[in-house]
């Protein structure tokens, strides 16, 4: 990785951060499935890809208090910050929608949620590049499963396939947000520990273009984009009603044991 600056500690933080939003917003849209699966056995699967993201985002939450410094566990981290201190990529926090929305808004991340934890393995945070190497092995399922429902429902019927190109479009406006570099990106990368995102884009849009082909479907023709999320914390008004329901019971009965 070259030369390597040292990256000062509220950066970071900041950096794990935002790996961990992801993982732990994205796992509550799909917990949210749980009971609610076009079948029993999907049900399943998505409840399991929930329980492997919340886990990711434990594992995060837990070495970014470490990294902080300031006492506060992965807990602290999940229930207790407010929405403009969340610093998730906005695609994770969109309403789940049909079957096929979700799938789109799967698809898109896991491809790019792949391409990432494979850079991280080589972190030069030992514990970052440990925890990358446990994910990326569900991150590799999570990548294929949703690339094959993709697939399925583009290449089914009149329906699935009309129901695939709606979902796609509808969220193909939050995908340059993943790719965008600030100063606490730059940061991670001079220092060896992070990644950087916009080298990956064009193999995300050759892995993505792969499967859209396979599924006889093209990329969107999408002209909006939006940002902030991530890299501000300026998100969806979905995020609040997101966290209202995440956070309500430690908001509601502070420091309560089970």
């Amino acid at each position: 990785m070259g030369m390597q600056v040292a990256m000062n500690r509220e950066q970071h933080f900041e950096y794990l951060l935002r790996l961990g939003d992801n993982a732990l917003v994205l796992g509550h849209r799909l917990s949210e499935w749980c009971g609610h699966g076009p079948v029993l056995e999907e049900d399943i699967a998505m409840t399991n890809v929930s329980l492997d993201l919340i886990g990711q985002a434990r594992l995060l939450y837990s070495h970014a208090g470490e990294v902080e410094g300031q006492g506060r566990d992965e807990d602290a981290l999940a229930y207790l910050r407010d929405v403009l201190d969340w610093r998730n990529c906005l695609l994770v926090e969109q309403p789940n929608g049909d079957f096929a929305d979700t799938m789109a808004r799967q698809f898109l991340f896991d491809c790019w949620n792949f391409l990432v934890f494979s850079e991280l393995t080589e972190s030069s945070d030992e514990k970052l590049s440990a925890i990358a190497a446990k994910a990326l092995k569900e991150i590799s399922y999570h990548r294929r499963h949703s690339g094959e429902w993709v697939i399925r429902l583009g290449d089914g019927t009149d329906e699935s396939r009309e129901r695939m190109i709606k979902g796609l479009a509808g969220v193909w406006g939050f995908v340059d947000e993943m790719f965008e570099m600030d100063s606490v990106d730059r940061a991670a990368v001079d220092a060896g520990i992070g990644v950087d995102l916009s080298a990956l884009r064009p193999q995300w849009d050759r892995d993505v273009q792969a499967v859209l082909a396979e599924a006889g479907l093209s990329v969107p023709d999408v002209t909006w984009s939006v940002n902030g999320g991530r890299t501000k914390g300026m998100h969806s008004e979905h995020l609040g009603f997101l966290l209202a329901e995440l956070q309500f019971m430690q908001r509601a009965y502070p420091g309560n044991d089970w």
